[in-house]
């Protein structure tokens, strides 16, 4: 798999608070089907077989799911999806594999648009920031300029701080 496929994944499910986890379930068949996390904080992982695996994200996490598919023709799924696992009550979108759903912060398709995306959480990472720690408003910002066709602008330091002061201020 992907060596910087999963951070954190810890053999015990713990009970949370609220009863729900978000799961994930990952497939990897070699240049047919594979599904990854680009980054994200799991803190349970099953392992169904040697090519089936499921991880669990307690409500909050922010993770970014990849799903690449070929057939004998060539590639036929390319998409990133940023999501935000979500709390007992919350509303949220469903998407193939995520049980029961998340909060989407960011979702593309296509092979250029998923690459732009990949090397954005690269840059960020490089600035040395986790990516779940990013803004989520970043996240929404890129899903919008690239939706409608503009590079989006990259994440700063400056950003980030400013992301953090507005979390402790609020209630």
């Amino acid at each position: 798999m992907n060596g910087r496929a999963i951070h954190g994944a810890a053999g015990v499910r713990p009970s949370s608070p609220s009863g729900r986890l978000t799961e994930v379930e990952l497939v990897w068949r070699e240049k047919q089907i594979e599904h990854w996390i680009r980054f994200g904080h799991a803190i349970h992982e099953q392992i169904l077989d040697r090519r089936c695996r499921i991880l669990s994200f307690p409500a909050g996490a922010v993770f970014a799911f990849v799903r690449w598919a070929s057939n004998g023709f060539g590639t036929v799924v390319s998409r990133i999806d940023i999501l935000r696992a979500v709390r007992a009550g919350d509303g949220y979108q469903t998407l193939p594999s995520v049980r029961p759903g998340g909060e989407i912060l960011l979702q593309t398709s296509g092979w250029p648009s998923v690459e732009r995306v990949l090397l954005l959480i690269d840059a960020i990472e490089a600035l040395g920031i986790d990516p779940t720690e990013a803004s989520p408003e970043y996240w929404r910002h890129v899903h919008n300029r690239l939706t409608a066709g503009d590079a989006p602008r990259s994440y700063s330091r400056q950003q980030h701080r400013a992301w953090r002061l507005r979390q402790r201020a609020e209630p």
